[in-house]
């Protein structure tokens, strides 16, 4: 039980680390969040394969479908946690 968790964190946290690399900018990211991007990445690349392909609505994805999950994640965070006065002026 404890194996697949630790691969999961692993998992997570590469994922997470190349969709920053990917995505522009600056994020104000830790470890621990940056974990937490790639494991939501993960499933919401799997359900964007799910809407593509079909199958199981909470799976998990593959390597290029999770930094495409991250990555959207990372965007609409990124968006989200603007303040007003940074829309305005870009």
């Amino acid at each position: 039980m404890l194996i697949p968790i630790i691969g999961w964190i692993i998992f997570g946290l590469i994922v997470g680390a190349l969709a920053r690399l990917i995505y522009p900018g600056r994020q104000n990211l830790g470890i621990v969040k940056t974990t937490l991007l790639g494991v939501v990445g993960s499933f919401v690349g799997g359900f964007l394969a799910f809407l593509l392909f079909g199958g199981s609505v909470m799976q998990a994805s593959g390597w290029i479908g999770s930094i495409i999950g991250a990555v959207a994640v990372l965007a609409i965070a990124t968006r989200w946690n603007r303040s007003p006065q940074q829309t305005m002026t870009h």
